[in-house]
């Protein structure tokens, strides 16, 4: 496994990969990466002859009451679980190559990225979709690697591809649990046992709104309560908000198209944001 830090050389490594004809899949990362991780370079593995794993703390897409310098790092632990998992090369750029001095250009979606978690944070989805464009320039993918956790992330990323005529399909790949339920997550190291067991209602409320939508009930207000009313069960996890929307969209459903609508759900437990969804 090779480890490459300069824009120029990865680059440099991708254009002689295409020349040669093999297919390139890239897994977009920040690092304190963890099973839910190493799932997706595996998926990465079976679609693609060389495969990329970026690890880069995306400063612009942090709010201005959010702090980037505290998210978890972990190179060490990162290379060592990318090297098990399969990935080929693992490019891990320093932020003044990614966002030099004078850096002034962005990329932005209108759209997708309004609602859900772009109401909250309104410059996130910026961040995203400018570092995504950046990265897909200098590794040039065939393929883009995404967890069902960053479902509206991942809506919003293959919006942007379709709009600027990127050749590049993204993958989905099926959330990672623990065995309490609650989505594998790069934060999930530094909660505490009394937050583990707050979180777990998460799973368990969104389990109740496939319930009642796998017992025929297609009700977008109905399924919302009751998903809602069962968060409430813990008194630290504060709601800041639980929809239904077409999964390709993002758009609010009026009612629930089975396979296609999914329950999202976003709360703060103490100062932890976690996001997670299920599909109906």
């Amino acid at each position: 496994m090779e480890r490459i830090e300069s824009v120029h050389q990865m680059q440099s490594l991708a254009i002689s990969l295409r020349l040669r004809g093999r297919l390139i899949a890239l897994v977009p990362t920040q690092g304190a990466l963890h099973a839910g991780h190493a799932s997706l370079i595996a998926a990465a593995r079976k679609q693609a002859d060389t495969v990329v794993v970026s690890i880069f703390v995306n400063p612009a897409q942090f709010g201005p009451n959010e702090d980037a310098a505290a998210y978890p790092r972990d190179l060490e632990g990162d290379l060592a679980l990318c090297a098990e998992a399969g990935a080929d090369v693992v490019f891990v750029p320093p932020t003044e190559e990614m966002y030099p001095r004078g850096y002034s250009t962005w990329v932005t979606e209108e759209n997708l990225s309004k609602g859900l978690c772009g109401i909250s944070r309104p410059s996130h989805f910026r961040g995203v979709t400018t570092v995504t464009t950046k990265l897909c320039n200098i590794v040039r993918p065939d393929l883009l690697v995404f967890g069902q956790k960053n479902a509206q992330q991942a809506a919003v990323v293959r919006r942007m591809l379709e709009d600027l005529n990127f050749s590049i399909q993204t993958l989905v790949e099926p959330t990672v649990r623990d065995e309490a339920g609650l989505a594998l997550g790069s934060r999930n190291l530094n909660l505490t046992q009394g937050q583990r067991d707050d979180m777990a209602i998460i799973h368990r409320a969104l389990a109740t709104g496939k319930a009642l939508v796998d017992g025929g009930n297609r009700n977008v207000d109905r399924v919302v309560a009751e998903t809602t009313h069962t968060l409430a069960e813990r008194r630290r996890v504060r709601v800041i908000y639980v929809s239904i929307v077409d999964r390709e969209t993002m758009e609010p459903e009026r009612t629930i198209t089975p396979g296609r609508s999914l329950l999202m759900v976003a709360v703060w437990i103490d100062e932890v944001r976690f996001i997670d969804n299920i599909v109906l």
